[in-house]
């Protein structure tokens, strides 16, 4: 069953906090460089995976980390995920989704963007290593360099029952995607074709 959700969708059309995750927190302070362990979870809260990264910056309120494919070749859409490739991933703790930039190894060349809405992140930086954990809620938004966003898994949340027990997330997800495909449209942060800043720090076209 889907967790209790505290409270409806905010102002902002963010899906409301996972109560077990308690407020929305600042964005930690990791060096770049720092390993990291990510952990995923499904929308009823259970662990999916977990995976190493490594931090590269703070760009705009957002942690962005680096993490390898290291699974068989998957096809998403028209976004493959070919063993591998890096993936440059981007977590906010106040933003209800994430994105992940896939990059070919070889040709260091932005393949597409992967984006989920999700819980705002949950950082854990006094884990052994830190730790991010990022809980998925059903839609997916994928996006090739030279396309336009397409929107998955719309089927899973039809079928999750949330828009009878929990409309109002249920509204807030549906709000969210389309706000994370009008980004992929414009190529707004964190939809960047060069994957990476050159000068990680504040700044960059406004999510909102």
């Amino acid at each position: 069953m889907m967790p209790p959700v505290a409270g409806g969708a905010s102002a902002t059309g963010a899906p409301p906090l996972d109560p077990a995750f308690g407020p929305a927190s600042d964005v930690p302070i990791l060096p770049p460089g720092t390993p990291l362990e990510i952990v995923k979870l499904d929308p009823d809260g259970a662990e999916v995976v977990r995976y190493p990264g490594t931090v590269l910056g703070l760009v705009d309120g957002w942690v962005v980390t680096e993490a390898r494919w290291v699974n068989r070749t998957v096809q998403v859409g028209e976004l493959p995920f070919q063993q591998g490739d890096r993936l440059i991933e981007w977590f906010s703790p106040s933003r209800p989704f994430n994105c992940f930039t896939v990059v070919d190894p070889e040709s260091g060349r932005v393949r597409g963007w992967y984006a989920n809405v999700t819980y705002p992140a949950r950082f854990v930086p006094d884990a052994t290593p830190p730790r991010i954990v990022w809980h998925d809620l059903f839609l997916d938004v994928v996006c090739t360099l030279d396309g336009r966003p397409a929107l998955h898994d719309e089927d899973e949340l039809d079928a999750s029952g949330l828009s009878a027990s929990h409309p109002d997330l249920h509204a807030a997800i549906v709000e969210t995607a389309a706000r994370v495909m009008r980004l992929a449209t414009a190529r707004a942060l964190p939809f960047i074709a060069s994957g990476w800043p050159e000068r990680p720090g504040p700044g960059g076209p406004a999510d909102r």
